[in-house]
């Protein structure tokens, strides 16, 4: 079977890259319809496993290395093995480079000797550690919050907290760029959904002003950092129109903490506000904490309503293993002792901004976080640019429609604190001599 790459792209609605539009205002579903045959039943006849096979046809060639799902051997940083061949990596969410560091791996290692490898429970019946508690009070120590509760899993936990604050009496209106775990919290709430044009928070209080008066409760979502073009929402301002408006704000920190504000605080820190102004903020361990699992912060009356009651955080779900707290709290330690981790990662991002400009590249409004992406507009652009500098050893994956609007593909750079301006130099040259090849030969 041969397909274009244009076909392929038109179609592509993979689960590790789609999002529901969340413009989509209300939470009715269809009723159920009568199935007229077994076709439905039948996976292999589902659009989704066409779209797969297609994937797989497309990348089967022999002629294109495959970017997804490819497995590494060792450490994750900003150099990894893959099938015995060393690459480049920007496709790795390490950005204090702590992943690979003795003394959090080591408090893996010694957790795992006290604990064993498993929670045992859900921790209201018996699966709660002391090192669920030490985590949880680092988190607060290190970024202000009043309380916090830890969970298994960031997606879930957007999921999660969202689903069970908000019901159909209720608002939630959230950037356009949201994240997809956001979207769904809302989804499983079954609120009154609507989002504003990306970091546009005058079109925010229009819908603010025309529909808050209509719901009980509402919500204002937003990202510290986006997941996509790297830039940061206006916190003092979306403060502004949460009190005036009486709602709550939660910002998902995912791709902030550990990484924006001078000491890596987030952006409460960056922009000179107190983090206990904030109704939620949500992280993750998976991104600057060498871990995995998922965090909300905010008032001791809140988390604790949470802690209880919310399904999925800690009610009905296994607690963190052992090993997982334990990396996390050692990374959060180690970045409070290391500043200069902070420190090295915003000189870097800096300096790529820098020479990627230099070389005629548009990397958008990005440069004050981790992220930056590179645009291309052209998804059989970002797609062949993405595999071109896969056969030259450097990894470095491509976004597109629907995860970003028509005409704005682009390759997204995570950047960490262990990358080196070679690398940079590199990477960007060859990625400049792709495209001018590619302009050529159009």
């Amino acid at each position: 079977m041969s397909v274009s790459t244009e076909s392929i792209l038109n179609q592509f609605r993979s689960e590790f890259l789609s999002r529901p539009n969340a413009a989509v205002s209300s939470a009715a579903t269809a009723p159920a319809r009568p199935v007229a045959n077994s076709t439905a039943m039948d996976i292999t006849a589902s659009e989704d496993y066409q779209r797969v096979e297609q994937i797989r046809d497309y990348y089967g060639t022999g002629e294109r290395h495959n970017p997804y799902f490819m497995p590494r051997s060792g450490t994750m940083s900003s150099a990894l093995q893959v099938e015995g061949t060393e690459y480049i990596c920007f496709s790795g969410y390490n950005y204090l480079g702590l992943s690979n560091d003795a003394r959090v791996i080591g408090a893996a290692q010694d957790a795992l000797g006290r604990y064993g490898t498993h929670a045992g429970a859900a921790r209201m019946v018996g699966g709660e550690m002391e090192l669920h508690q030490e985590l949880e009070q680092g988190l607060c120590d290190a970024f202000g919050f009043e309380d916090c509760v830890t969970s298994v899993g960031g997606y879930a936990v957007n999921v999660t907290t969202l689903g069970y604050l908000l019901s159909a009496k209720d608002l939630l209106i959230s950037d356009e760029y949201m994240h997809n775990s956001g979207v769904m919290g809302g989804v499983m709430a079954h609120a009154r959904r609507m989002s504003f044009p990306h970091n546009d928070l005058e079109a925010l209080e229009r819908l603010l002003k025309t529909h808050r008066g209509k719901y009980e409760r509402a919500i204002i979502l937003v990202e510290g950092a986006y997941s996509m073009d790297g830039d940061l929402a206006d916190v003092p301002k979306l403060l502004e129109l949460k009190r005036k408006y009486n709602a709550w704000l939660m910002i998902d920190e995912a791709h902030s903490l550990g990484v924006v504000g001078d000491t890596g605080k987030g952006v409460c820190e960056h922009f000179g506000v107190d983090p206990r102004d904030v109704d939620l903020i949500m992280g993750t361990l998976s991104k600057s904490f060498a871990s995995c699992g998922g965090f909300i912060g905010g008032s001791q009356a809140m988390i604790d309503t949470l802690r209880h009651f919310a399904p999925g955080m800690l009610l009905y779900s296994t607690g963190l293993p052992p090993a997982s707290a334990a990396a996390a709290l050692a990374a959060i330690e180690v970045m409070g002792e290391e500043p200069e981790r902070v420190t090295r990662l915003h000189s870097n991002v800096r300096r790529f901004v820098e020479l990627a400009t230099e070389r005629g590249l548009d990397v958008g409004d990005s440069g004050a976080s981790a992220v930056v992406p590179v645009l291309l507009g052209d998804t059989e652009l970002a797609l062949h640019t993405m595999s071109k500098l896969l056969e030259e050893g450097i990894i470095a994956h491509a976004v597109m429609y629907p995860v970003v609007p028509h005409n704005e593909a682009r390759l997204r750079f995570f950047l960490t604190a262990e990358h080196t301006e070679a690398q940079f130099v590199k990477t960007l040259d060859l990625l400049a001599s792709i495209l001018r090849n590619s302009a050529s030969t159009q």
